[in-house]
């Protein structure tokens, strides 16, 4: 992004704040009809794509050039027309909403700026987002044209480039203005500004204090407070690369001084902070997504993230535990550890969250109660003297909440077009077909397909914009074989967000990375197994409802207990320690152990847990026992050595 000056600083600057102050008012006092709110929502983000990302990395870093004023000015007009035509106007062609898509003609003002539209968004995801998104709707868009020249299932009959751009530009179910940009053009759009309002409130520096308190003095501190703060922080951005660059500034370099490799460090980092979109209250941009295409409440989605949140946090700090036991790390130095009483100085910090989750719990929407989350920041701000809120403050907020819609709402108008493409070519049903026929009857296989494409979508493209097309492509397979709805998107959403901690692409530790000043696939493959857990989370929904909360409580207290112990023994194999150091070979069968307790359907889950306590008993007090045959030995060793000097100092007497 580029750091701007002069009067384009200031522009750019209130159209961001135009934007939050928009989306802040249809949030509060209730939506214009969605294809206004829609076009909007893209009048106003799309010119700012060009005036705040540079072209190339040649182009200038504190000022748009001529060329990205006028893309700036053309991205106008779309959305324009788009606004002014929803309903009809002295100056519109037809009147949008009351179109028979497919049917109804496209008139040349509608094809020419249909046709710019496609091309600005393209660019903008090129520049802003990921340029494998904007390669990924490129190919789509040309997909369209070639169909009926494509061999096999690719085949598709002859699509008018009218009606091509009709399904992208005039649709309002799909496309550029469809139902994914409606998303984040509501929920997500006042999520993202709520996020900018608690991180400007110093809720941050709350975090990472509370992290410090908590774990500072345990053994390995720094990397148990990066793993705390980067949780807490995670869930009210959502983002993992801005919770690197956020926590991961403080926390890598302290744990580097503590002891742990850069790698290690940087690994830890990643992990945790990807694990910051799957914890409720406040989940990735995804989660909001899930809740309106399945039609699910928020609510129910962010408490059926709670339990697999917890389990993958779990999973980091044992692991992070077992690392320092073996390294023999210290905690943080005393002086730089805060008190409980300037914790408890910043938690009035905390009101706005609180508000924002009762007004949810008394069942209200999640716009309206992030909203009122909003309207809480500053009446909490001057409950202490030192985090007090003035009008300078508020506009740097609302400037924040403007520039991070950006990237959310190309990258959801991005996944839109993509969809429409997939949908319209009947290709969603097409690749239905192939992977029901390689996975056969084995739910497992299925889901193994379903993630390695996921996962794969997510090396190079947003997790929002992944999980949007995996949830098209995948979600209904898993359906297929009996996966209840909310399992089948938790699941699709757990791998689009697992994408940020999986090699050889995963951005959130090449950020990471970069503060580390460590080679990216080593943090990149410490990430990954730090975050193993959520892909055994991820699998074990394919097969119990009990870990999203769907089923009795003891049931959920089982499966619970069962996936902590089996995490234990996962993360005990992987990083050779448990007690004491864990012999090589038992450390190959530790790991591929956990995975089956976890993962092994067919045995009850008491048994299940009953065989992980077993082992976490026996392993225990093997290596007991062992350190204390150990300590006899050495004792001995000693007192000969001892008998040996004396029997020298009387010789020599």
């Amino acid at each position: 992004m580029r750091l701007l000056k002069g009067p384009v600083f200031w522009l750019a600057g209130a159209v961001a704040v135009a934007a939050a102050l928009f989306h802040l008012w249809t949030g509060g006092f209730g939506f214009l009809e969605p294809r206004e709110q829609r076009s909007v929502h893209l009048l106003l983000l799309l010119p700012l794509a060009f005036i705040l990302y540079p072209a190339t990395a040649g182009s200038p870093k504190d000022r748009p050039t001529l060329l990205d004023g006028v893309l700036s000015a053309l991205a106008v007009l779309p959305s324009l027309y788009s606004y002014s035509c929803a309903n009809g106007g002295a100056y519109c062609a037809s009147i949008i909403n009351l179109r028979f898509e497919t049917v109804d003609p496209v008139f040349p003002v509608e094809f020419w700026l249909g046709a710019l539209a496609i091309v600005l968004i393209i660019e903008a995801l090129r520049r802003a987002v990921a340029p494998a998104l904007a390669l990924l709707v490129s190919i789509g868009m040309v997909y369209l044209f070639v169909t009926e020249y494509m061999p096999g299932i690719l085949h598709f009959r002859d699509i008018p480039t009218s009606q091509i751009i009709e399904t992208m530009y005039l649709f309002n179910s799909m496309g550029i203005y469809g139902s994914i940009t409606g998303i984040s053009a509501t929920m997500v759009a006042m999520f993202i500004i709520f996020g900018a309002f608690i991180e400007g409130s110093g809720v941050g520096r709350l975090f990472h204090n509370l992290g410090m308190a908590a774990a500072g003095r345990q053994a390995g501190g720094p990397a148990k407070v990066a793993v705390v703060s980067s949780g807490l922080f995670g869930t009210i951005s959502g983002s993992s690369v801005a919770n690197v660059f956020t926590t991961g500034s403080f926390t890598i370099p302290a744990m580097i001084r503590n002891g742990y490799r850069p790698a290690f460090a940087a690994g830890t980092e990643a992990a945790a902070s990807v694990g910051g979109q799957i914890m409720p209250p406040v989940m990735g941009a995804g989660a909001f997504v899930m809740a309106e295409i399945t039609n699910i409440p928020y609510q129910t989605i962010a408490l059926a993230a709670l339990a697999g949140s917890m389990l993958y946090v779990f999973m980091i700090l044992i692991s992070v535990h077992f690392e320092a036991r073996k390294l023999r790390l210290a905690g943080c130095d005393p002086s730089e550890i805060p008190t409980w009483g300037e914790v408890l100085r910043d938690m009035h910090l905390l009101i706005p969250v609180f508000v924002m989750i009762g007004t949810m719990v008394m069942g209200y929407s999640p716009t309206f109660a992030a909203f009122w989350g909003i309207v809480a920041v500053l009446p909490a701000s001057w409950l202490r003297t030192h985090t007090r809120l003035y009008p300078r403050d508020l506009v740097r907020m609302l400037a924040a909440g403007g520039r991070n819609m950006v990237v959310v709402a190309l990258a959801c108008a991005g996944a839109g077009m993509f969809v429409a493409c997939l949908t319209v070519t009947g290709m969603v049903i097409s690749f239905s077909t192939v992977v029901t026929g390689l996975a056969g009857d084995s739910l497992y296989m299925a889901g193994f397909l379903v993630a390695l494409t996921v996962l794969i979508l997510g090396m190079g493209v947003p997790t929002t914009a992944a999980y949007i097309i995996g949830a098209a492509i995948g979600a209904p397979i898993l359906q297929q074989f009996g996966v209840p709805v909310l399992a089948s998107h938790m699941f699709v959403f757990y791998f689009s967000i697992l994408a940020d901690a999986t090699p050889p692409v995963s951005v959130a530790s090449y950020a990471a990375a970069s503060i580390a000043r460590c080679s990216p696939m080593a943090a990149g493959v410490t990430a990954f197994r730090l975050a193993i857990a959520g892909f055994l989370i991820g699998f074990s929904y394919l097969h119990s409802n009990s870990l999203l909360m769907q089923d009795t409580w003891h049931e959920f207290v089982s499966e619970f207990t069962v996936n902590a112990a089996a995490l234990t023994l996962m993360a005990a194999g992987f990083f050779g320690f448990f007690r004491a150091p864990v012999p090589t070979i038992l450390r190959f069968v530790l790991v591929p152990l956990g995975v089956a307790l976890v993962l092994v359907d067919a045995v009850p889950a008491w048994w299940r847990l009953a065989i992980a306590i077993l082992v976490c008993v026996g392993l225990y007090l093997f290596q007991k026992a062992a350190a204390g045959r150990e300590d006899i030995i050495l004792a001995d060793e000693a007192s000969v050595r001892a008998e040996a000097r004396l029997g020298k100092e009387i010789s020599s007497r």
